[in-house]
């Protein structure tokens, strides 16, 4: 029997670099840039000429600035910089009565009994996921990331990634993502609104094909309402709802941003955590045992109509893993705000404009809050201890009024494509190749996952 191993964990930079270097590691990967010491640093500050930033990494600072005042440290606009292209006015990266308003608009569509009318649709791309895998050596983020878009597709349209328009946008997301760069040079330096910001041509014209694509599916489903032909999807829960306050519904231009960061959101994201929680299962093979004899509930149902909603609650202990790989991999690394007014943190001051970072991956890791911080125990979940650990530094859905309104979408997706392929197939790392996590969007592995499947 393999020995477990410790989960895999980012080259970190030494504690004091050059500017220079600082740089060239930003541009490899956000993770490169920071040092060891963050792991159990109460703060952390960088001050440059043209940008100051602090890290917080306890709980109190992190409230703070995610639930007690929010309005005071809005989303930063340097981070809307180098992405702008791609989701436009987007509820990720809008701030005050826009964003507001876009979250009255969106929060009823993932209410709780929306999430069950979603489940047949999520079932049916979990099984066309399991479908998919052969024996033998593969890359599994590639796996997961079209699981993952496949479940946006069927719960957001109605329709599989098989589709023409879906599957373009789905290879077009995976070219946008190669070119886009990690550093824009706005998102360093302030600029004047007129002043040109430089992407890749590549990068432009992705993104340019991606929305172009989107505004297609979207305008098509809005002249579906209006005929009174349309499913009773998401997208149409979306586009009919009307702002409480103002009546108004999103235009078709303002669900082309809304679906964007659907997409990337929902589909990058759990992508990414998907991923990492196979490898971490693969890696412990003690414990996937266990995963796989509770993920035997679903075989009655293989090859078959969705069972109920209520089986998610039958999957404990792969709920229990979830959590686990989202404190290690977090798939939004940083969560970066901006001070709006002078503050003091820690005695020192901060200016307005001032970028604050609370960092989901450092509190997860934390080693002032978490018992065994780099390890992964699944079965901490389990433990009162971890219950109030979590309260302080579990944020893979951030926190507080900008929590990310598909948390439980996103975590019910999850159990019921790891149960499904746990029903089926049995997972081992593969000799030599252990993935080195790093952050672009999102924390992924450097040179892919790759794990040896075999059918149960």
């Amino acid at each position: 029997m393999r020995a477990p191993q410790m989960p895999p964990m980012p080259e970190h930079r030494p504690d004091r670099v050059p500017f220079w270097r600082h740089v060239m590691l930003f541009k490899r990967d956000i993770l490169s840039t920071q040092p060891a010491r963050l792991y159990r640093a109460k703060m952390a500050e960088v001050k440059l000429p043209f940008l100051h930033s602090v890290m917080v990494n306890t709980p109190d600072l992190v409230w703070l600035v995610l639930q007690e005042r929010p309005s005071d440290f809005p989303k930063s606009e340097r981070v809307r910089e180098g992405l702008k292209l791609l989701l436009g006015e987007s509820v990720f990266v809008t701030n005050g009565a826009t964003w507001a308003r876009q979250r009255r608009m969106i929060d009823p569509a993932f209410e709780g009994g929306r999430l069950r009318d979603t489940f047949p649709a999520m079932w049916a791309a979990a099984e066309a996921a399991a479908a998919r895998l052969a024996p033998g050596a593969r890359e599994i983020e590639e796996a997961t990331s079209h699981a993952a878009a496949d479940v946006i597709f069927r719960t957001l349209f109605s329709v599989p990634i098989e589709d023409a328009t879906a599957s373009e946008v789905y290879h077009t997301f995976r070219a946008h993502q190669r070119s886009s760069p990690i550093l824009n040079l706005a998102a360093l330096i302030p600029m004047p609104g007129w002043a040109p910001r430089y992407f890749p041509r590549a990068t432009r014209e992705t993104a340019r094909h991606i929305r172009s694509l989107i505004t297609t599916m979207t305008a098509r489903r809005m002249a579906e309402i209006e005929a009174g032909t349309a499913p009773d999807d998401l997208a149409t829960k979306i586009m009919t709802t009307r702002d409480p306050e103002t009546g108004a519904r999103f235009t078709t231009e303002e669900m082309v941003d809304q679906v964007a960061i659907f997409f990337l959101a929902g589909h990058e994201t759990s992508a990414s955590a998907l991923a990492w929680t196979l490898y971490l299962i693969a890696t412990h093979p003690d414990w996937q045992a266990k995963l796989i004899e509770e993920a035997q509930a679903l075989g009655p149902h293989l090859g078959g109509p969705a069972p109920d909603f209520a089986i998610l609650r039958q999957f404990p202990l792969i709920r229990d893993t979830f959590r686990e790989a989202l404190r290690l991999y977090p798939p939004v690394p940083m969560l970066v705000r901006e001070a709006t007014r002078p503050e003091t943190f820690r005695e020192r001051r901060l200016g307005p404009g001032t970028q604050v970072i609370v960092s989901p991956w450092h509190m997860g890791r934390n080693e002032r809050i978490w018992d065994a911080p780099h390890e992964f125990r699944p079965e901490r979940w389990q433990e009162a201890a971890t219950k109030r650990c979590a309260r302080d530094a579990f944020l893979p859905f951030s926190a507080g009024p900008r929590v990310c309104t598909g948390a439980g979408f996103a975590m019910a997706e999850a159990v019921l494509i790891l149960a499904r392929i746990l029903c089926e197939w049995e997972l081992a790392p593969v000799a030599g190749r252990v993935p080195v996590p790093i952050a672009h969007m999102t924390v992924r592995a450097k040179d892919g996952i790759w794990l040896e499947l075999r059918r149960l």
